[in-house]
């Protein structure tokens, strides 16, 4: 079960924005999306999704003005309807609670201040391995995938860029306040709660656990959350939910007054008595509240009109939070939507198929570059691997005899989406080779983040024959068959060149890295021109991919592979 509490702060947190989440949660129909995001929030750990809402009791809002909103009764399907109990000084916790929580490992109490989204594969994990009896949870866009992070060094001078291609988590210190969530165990519940309430203050939250000899721990955990007591984070937060809504459902009240010569634009969400004039032009995403007045040529885009707002006659308004009685007194509600407030917006309305959409090349599932080529890749791999399987325990000898070490190399590379795996390989090379290419680097012959010299002598005596005749590869075609690798595609590479790349880099991320591919049969190994090369060849693949393109990339991989086989006999 989560347990949502609105806290009541001080008059200078009210002076701040406080004033602004109480108007909005007792504002139609804002207070209706506010209450369906918060009472609908997805948590791990909570095998009853049911939720509980607690409100100060100095906000005067009756339960069934939230329960009763029609636009989100319209607007949403309700599940199980929440429960929603007042307070004054501490926060009374239902034996209800306590009552459906009982099969449960984990209670959650969150703070209504913030609208979350989080990962709840991650959390889920972290919930199960934790040691810690309380957990305090932070939701972090700064951690969610196809984010670039900058590298700084210990003296805080920029060292570079790093594209986060999976969500991650952190630890973190423990705030001085309510976080997003804190996650009580089951067991340690009722120390906490010995009185029945939960106290207003966090530090005092915090000193009760500590004198029940709980153990306290904060992460925070890949997501985004929009801050309900700031104008930028209510605004996004509306614009992103108003998003869900069918336009079919937002239709007017019959208690409305629009002019016939009005126009209402995209997805316009509209309370009860709404005025609005002649030639007024409202886009949406836009909110209009019970009681607001639009004057005739007025023109609103993207913004929330307050309940008894009044937007003055040939006014224009764009990305603002509009309240109070006149338009023109609110010079300091100017909100426009910043960078990050409007990434936490499309992170949290986007899932992960989305966000891959909107960084990487993607194609229709029923393609030649999806469901096709991965057939293929699947029959090719197993017919090589059988082909090949009587001369791999010769391969082995030789490598075993030539040089000690294991027969296999296994390094670290970026596929499908920049998804890290291990890439195999026929070993090559003597051990230590890696520690030795850092002093060989200034004699390669290859410009960019790659390294070639001739006559490497790093290289064993086997390893020689297997790279001339690409039999060192063959290990590969097993990362096809797991799905890691394509037989065609770009050269795969690991993450300390493709940090170097961040223009192409996520073009040539959108395919699976493959075994041959466009820049291995027709580079040309010109002096300072591999790099670019190399560049030009994988982003072109996968602008053209096709099957057409890979059965000519196959033909000459087999060309020139009969070619150096062949000439190692003479």
């Amino acid at each position: 079960m989560n347990f949502i509490i609105v806290h009541e702060h001080t008059r200078s947190a009210v002076d701040n924005g406080e004033n602004l989440f109480r108007s909005a949660f007792s504002t139609g129909p804002i207070s209706g999306l506010i209450f369906r995001a918060l009472t609908n929030t997805s948590l791990p750990g909570l095998s009853n999704k049911t939720a509980i809402c607690a409100i100060p009791q100095g906000w005067h809002i009756e339960p069934r003005d939230l329960y009763h909103q029609d636009v989100v009764l319209r607007c949403f399907r309700w599940g199980a309807r929440p429960k929603i109990i007042s307070y004054a000084e501490s926060v009374p916790v239902p034996s209800e609670l306590m009552r459906r929580t009982r099969r449960n490992l984990w209670v959650a109490f969150s703070n209504g201040r913030f609208v979350t989204q989080v990962n709840e594969d991650l959390l889920d994990k972290v919930l199960a391995e934790t040691q810690a009896d309380v957990l305090a949870v932070h939701s972090e866009p700064d951690l969610l995938a196809y984010r670039e992070k900058v590298l700084l060094t210990t003296e805080g001078k920029v060292a570079g860029f790093q594209r986060v291609y999976t969500d991650s988590i952190a630890p973190a210190l423990m705030p001085s306040d309510w976080p997003h969530h804190v996650f009580i165990k089951r067991g340690a519940l009722d120390r906490i709660l010995s009185d029945g309430t939960l106290t207003r203050s966090f530090s005092a939250f915090l000193e009760r656990c500590s004198s029940a000899a709980l153990t306290l721990s904060a992460i925070d955990v890949a997501g985004a959350a929009f801050d309900l007591h700031t104008e930028d984070g209510l605004l996004s937060f509306c614009m992103a939910y108003l998003s869900k809504i069918s336009t079919a459902k937002l239709q007017a009240q019959d208690s409305n007054k629009i002019s016939p010569a009005s126009r209402l634009v995209g997805k316009v969400l509209l309370g009860k008595n709404v005025d609005i004039g002649p030639n007024a032009i409202v886009v949406g995403p836009t909110i209009i509240c019970d009681d607001a007045k639009i004057e005739e040529g007025a023109a609103i885009d993207s913004s929330i009109i307050f309940q008894g707002a009044t937007v003055q006659r040939d006014e224009f308004i764009q990305n603002r939070v509009i309240r109070g009685t006149k338009s023109s007194q609110q010079s300091g509600s100017a909100s426009p939507m910043h960078g990050a407030i409007h990434l936490s917006y499309r992170s949290i309305s986007l899932d992960k198929k989305e966000r891959i959409k909107a960084v990487f090349r993607t194609w229709p599932w029923f393609s030649y570059a999806r469901a096709l080529k991965r057939i293929a890749d699947i029959v090719a791999a197993l017919i090589v691997l059988i082909l090949f399987a009587p001369v791999t325990p010769l391969v082995a000898l030789a490598i075993k005899l030539s040089s000690p070490g294991p027969v296999f190399f296994k390094d670290k590379r970026q596929g499908l989406h920049g998804k890290a795996f291990n890439c195999l390989k026929f070993r090559t090379m003597h051990a230590g080779a890696g520690e030795i290419q850092e002093k060989l680097r200034v004699i390669s012959q290859v410009d960019g983040p790659q390294f070639k010299i001739a006559d490497d002598p790093r290289i064993s005596t086997a390893g020689r024959f297997l790279r001339d005749t690409f039999l060192d590869e063959i290990p590969q075609f097993l990362n096809v068959l797991l799905g890691q690798m394509s037989v065609i595609g770009p050269r795969p590479s690991p993450e300390s060149e493709n940090r170097l790349c961040p223009w192409w880099r996520d073009a040539r991320l959108s395919v699976r890295p493959g075994i041959t591919g466009l820049w291995q049969v027709c580079r040309t190994r010109r002096p300072g021109k591999d790099f670019q090369e190399w560049i030009h060849y994988d982003t072109e693949y996968v602008r053209n991919l096709s099957l057409r393109m890979d059965l000519w990339i196959c033909w000459q991989t087999v060309k020139k592979m009969a070619h150096n086989f062949v000439r190692q006999f003479y």
